[in-house]
């Protein structure tokens, strides 16, 4: 259970300070724990995990980030041996059905199959055109191709800064052409069915960014990951920081709630410690930053470093609404499976879409709706809620018309904000029961999450989901590295390697082996999981 810094102070000496609770730097913790080491990890949060965690209203329970993730199922899959690792074995995943997602245009469904094989089969079954099925056969082989390429991108983020300088590019040389095109450059060159590409990148929403904004390289490792399906922790994603902590714990480490640092100290060019936002400091040998690279540069260094001039084409990802509901009856009785639903307006221009919501977002249709059921995806849901189900609805916002509330408090944010919140609850509502109506009169609950909501638990200044835009120019960045120019002064994160929590599990792996001197990824594989 984590401590709150409320009711106790740290007053042990630990190796390290992670700042931040999510997925990475609580994985760090443990791979650090696992090392021998003493870990205090601090978050700001009354509740721990990030965008792990979960958080119950009215009797109901949702959780706030993890939706599915790929691959966990599988026991010799790489990502199955880091939970392994950082959980010590402990935590269960529950897999979803071989249909793990339903894509929407207006009247046409295409559904997304677990397996390779599957996964053509259904599509050129949409697709009779031969010319569209030898598409699809060239697609999936690139998607594999260019996910393997990846590992030389992220290799440079751990390696000496002057190895970075002097080899990087040739490192990464494999992952140039994947990484430095658009999602669109690279479909568009094989594939003249546009209705064909709007279906493959259908899943943009689970990093951000539309064809022809995102890097292929992020849209590859993406679809790669759920080639063969996806899975849901059992008990719920709040599971994940519960299995994680006793880790942390057995070497001596702790993980405070409540507890927001306000700066870090340096001293003798060295990060020495962190003081809190109570003015009281804590000290350790080293200091490592989860809250993102804008947040640590831009809000816990109070120098500026020109290492912000180096990111100027660097920007921040996408915000987001997340419409909460809960319905009382169980998903059996409702009807509920655990296929996502991505629906779509009936137009697979998904740029072109985003334009058109962004040009006028309270009139034009959503560019994505994104609907999750995890009541249905774990099975332990009943023992904790009898008779109970929830769904999540997932879309796009556009930050800027929320500015004008930033300097107010959650919950008292006054009526135009609740109007407006409330005219989109009803749109999103409206975007269900086109896909269920049977549900219609039945929601008992519904609660939505602005991009200042966002703001207000993850620090995330634009409210934004995934940290850095997965754009080519991120991709391209030297300045995104491990180590920064603080000595001591480490990151971690979804900013290092990729969003998603697989993303940033790897980036608490790459971190670890700059601050061990030992290849972390090397000793997870042959260790084969706990």
């Amino acid at each position: 259970m984590a401590l709150s810094y409320k009711k106790s102070f740290p007053s042990k000496d630990y190796d390290y300070i992670i700042i931040g609770s999510g997925i990475s730097g609580i994985g760090l913790a443990a791979i650090l724990a696992r090392e021998g080491r003493k870990v205090l990890v601090l978050e700001r949060h009354y509740a721990p995990g990030g965008f792990t965690h979960t958080f119950s209203r009215c009797g109901y329970e949702w959780d706030v980030g993890v939706h599915y993730i790929g691959q966990v199922h599988q026991e010799r899959s790489f990502i199955r041996h880091i939970f392994n690792y950082v959980t010590d074995g402990s935590l269960k995943w529950v897999e979803m059905p071989d249909n793990y997602d339903r894509l929407i245009f207006g009247e046409q469904t295409y559904d997304f199959y677990k397996g390779k094989q599957a996964f053509k089969e259904h599509l050129k079954a949409k697709f009779p055109d031969k010319e569209d099925q030898k598409a699809i056969d060239e697609y999936v082989d690139l998607i594999t191709r260019a996910s393997r390429t990846s590992k030389g991108l992220f290799t440079i983020k751990a390696l000496p800064k002057i190895v970075t300088a002097l080899a990087g590019s040739y490192i990464a040389r494999d992952a140039k052409p994947y990484y430095s095109k658009t999602t669109w450059e690279v479909l568009s060159s094989f594939i003249k069915n546009p209705k064909l590409i709007g279906v493959l990148t259908g899943q943009f929403g689970d990093y951000g960014l539309p064809p022809k904004q995102s890097s292929f390289i992020m849209h590859a490792m993406l679809v790669n990951h759920y080639f063969d399906g996806g899975s849901y922790p059992s008990g719920g994603s709040a599971r994940i920081f519960e299995s994680i902590e006793p880790v942390i714990n057995k070497a001596g480490g702790d993980v405070y709630t409540n507890a927001e640092v306000e700066e870090i100290l340096i001293k003798n060019g060295k990060a020495s410690g962190v003081r809190m936002a109570d003015g009281r400091e804590i000290h350790a040998s080293q200091v490592i930053s989860s809250a993102g690279i804008f947040n640590t540069y831009d809000k816990l260094l109070k120098k500026r470093w020109d290492i912000r001039k180096k990111m100027k084409n660097v920007t921040p990802s996408v915000s987001h609404f997340c419409l909460y509901i809960g319905l009382k009856d169980t998903p059996e009785n409702l009807g509920l499976e655990p296929t996502n639903l991505w629906v779509y307006p009936d137009n697979y221009e998904h740029d072109e879409n985003i334009k058109n919501y962004l040009r006028d977002p309270e009139n034009a249709e959503f560019p994505v709706a994104y609907i999750s059921f995890p009541a249905a995806k774990d099975p332990e849901f009943q023992q904790r809620h009898p008779g109970r189900s929830t769904i999540e609805i997932i879309t796009m916002a556009d930050y800027e018309m929320f500015r004008k509330w930033e300097s107010t408090r959650w919950r008292k944010r006054g009526e135009d904000y609740e109007a407006l919140k409330e005219r989109y609850s009803q749109r999103l509502l409206k975007v269900l029961y086109g896909q269920l109506p049977h549900l219609e009169g039945k929601v008992d609950y519904y609660e939505l999450s602005t991009p200042l909501s966002t703001r207000h638990f993850m620090n995330y200044d634009h409210g934004e989901i995934y940290g850095l835009n997965h754009d080519p120019e991120r991709f391209a960045s030297k300045a995104i590295h491990v180590k920064t120019p603080v000595k001591h002064l480490y990151l971690t994160g979804q900013d290092i390697v990729s969003c998603g929590i697989a993303g940033a599990l790897i980036s608490s792996l790459v971190t670890a082996t700059v601050l061990t001197g030992r290849n972390m990824i090397k000793a997870v594989a042959t260790a084969g999981g706990a």
